[in-house]
């Protein structure tokens, strides 16, 4: 008898032994920003922002060069983030006239769901623009741990719209948003005010990190949005550089060449009366001030970055934790007569995106991958990062091969799409290579009032409108090709590929 309890004993000790031995999780933190245009950094071209631990995430991490979101606008975007697939298959329109809601079911496959089931404490954070399950996101809010968020626009003082915001210090969007993450991950009382001042409504939804357990938190701004930016610095006790920041150079902000343009689209597909008014740019002067005021926003999310990075090192996470940071969807700033996005031409779709990792090795850090990648591989990537198998529903795909070199069998092109169909935008659906752009648009006279996602397969529907760009030669997408007896071999091959991926991804 005494025997075995000595092997127990030895056994029990080899396996708690192995157990601590066990290399812990990786801690995840997805930062998503809001209408923040791939050359919108210091690194990508930005001629006045200023984004030096932005760059230093990405001198140190892996930078996305050809990033790209395939349905560019707010809601469809983030529901493409949940589900890890277009638009096209998950059917998250923006409007209500889409009534689709992301489904429990799927909701379980999404990445921080699997997190959540592998044992992690998971935090929601920020803007929230498509429902799940229910109108109140029963299982967003049942499956997280800290659910601290506002649907639709935050706008700058987020308090203002959403009274689950009232318990914050910091009463601007970004600097609060970072609070409310400290407060998350703090093991201190530094932050007990904020779980005691809670609203009720949301009390019961709010714990701290077990620090037991790795985290991962998914961090959602709403800026550089021009939604938000309104009222920037207006109050005493904001931050200076809200009000003063970029003054002394912003003569130096670019406007597109050949300002003003006039729309580059025929009036039946998109026309200037179709523009929601803040994101009208005919008017220099108003243009202008916006870009000043997202540049700071920019410069205040870079500062978020910054700060975030600096508190893992105060608790000691900082060795064990993933970055990854990418924007919802592009903007136009007056490119091709346009504001807002939508519209899939490159400043709407193409975006900055990062992954950084304490653990990547030195041949690694600082790299920039050129492949074509989409926010829907985001979750398999970070699922494969954290150990787990990606689930078969998953469209995108592990970002890893590329980052550790392996480009074998990557895709050649991506399917772009718009099935939002309100405030005057046309239906449209694109593909887009290294070489070659191909966007068709679909009557916006027909598709009033309509969320139709099967449409083109369905009922082959022939486009009222084509467009082709030499992408190597003409990157700002200027020359239309479509109708160049030159490029018909191109056209013709853009066209069967667009019907080939919108079927595959249906």
């Amino acid at each position: 008898m005494k025997t075995l309890l000595y092997c127990l004993f030895i056994l029990a000790s080899f396996v708690s032994c192995t157990a601590q031995k066990q290399p812990k999780k990786p801690n995840i933190i997805f930062v998503f920003s809001d209408d923040q245009r791939f050359n919108s950094l210091s690194m990508t071209g930005d001629t006045v922002t200023e984004t030096p631990n932005i760059d230093q995430l990405a001198k140190e991490g892996v930078f996305f060069n050809n990033a790209y979101i395939t349905s560019p606008i707010c809601g469809p975007s983030r529901a493409n983030i949940f589900t890890a697939q277009w638009e096209r298959r998950n059917k998250i329109g923006f409007t209500n006239i889409s009534k689709h809601v992301i489904s429990d079911e799927t909701y379980q496959n999404s990445w921080q769901a699997q997190l959540k089931k592998a044992g992690y404490s998971t935090a929601f954070i920020g803007k929230h623009h498509t429902k799940i399950g229910d109108k109140k996101d029963t299982p967003l809010v049942e499956n997280t741990d800290f659910s601290y968020y506002g649907n639709g626009h935050l706008g700058f003082y987020p308090a203002k719209k959403h009274k689950q915001f009232n318990n914050l210090k910091n009463k601007t969007q970004v600097e609060g948003l970072l609070e409310a993450t400290k407060a998350f991950l703090s093991q201190d009382n530094a932050y007990e005010y904020f779980f005691e001042n809670a609203d009720p409504s949301i009390k019961n939804q709010l714990t701290k990190r077990d620090p037991n357990k790795p985290f991962s938190a998914w961090i959602n701004l709403n800026l550089p949005h021009a939604s938000s930016i309104g009222g920037m610095g207006s109050k005493p006790e904001d931050p200076d550089y809200y009000k003063t920041k970029y003054n002394d150079v912003k003569h130096k902000i670019v406007l597109p060449v050949g300002y003003p343009q006039a729309i580059s689209l025929p009036e039946e597909v998109y026309a200037t009366k179709d523009l929601m008014k803040y994101y009208v740019t005919s008017n220099k002067g108003k243009l202008l001030n916006d870009k000043l005021k997202m540049d700071r926003a920019v410069y205040a999310i870079d500062l978020m970055i910054g700060e975030l990075r600096n508190f893992l090192k105060e608790i000691g996470e900082a060795e064990n934790t993933i970055i990854v940071f990418c924007s919802d969807n592009g903007l136009f700033l007056g490119e091709h007569g346009l504001g807002g996005k939508t519209i899939l031409y490159d400043e709407s779709v193409h975006v900055p995106m990062i992954v950084y990792s304490p653990f990547f090795k030195d041949k690694t850090k600082g790299k920039v991958v050129n492949e074509l990648v989409v926010g829907q591989d985001i979750p398999a990537t970070i699922i494969e990062m954290c150990g787990l198998d990606v689930p078969e529903t998953y469209q995108g795909k592990s970002m890893l091969p590329l980052i550790e070199g392996k480009n074998e069998n990557w895709r050649e092109d991506i399917f772009l799409e718009n099935l939002f169909t309100d405030q005057g935008y046309p239906r449209q659906e694109g593909v887009r290579s290294k070489k070659f752009k191909y966007i068709r648009s679909f009557s916006k006279a027909n598709d009033r009032n309509k969320y139709i996602p099967e449409q083109t397969i369905e009922t082959n529907e022939q486009p009222i409108y084509e467009e082709l760009f030499d992408i190597i030669n003409d990157p700002t997408e200027q020359n239309n090709l479509a109708t160049n007896p030159l490029y018909q071999e191109q056209l013709i091959h853009y066209r069967h590929r667009c019907n080939k991926l919108v079927k595959e991804l249906f």
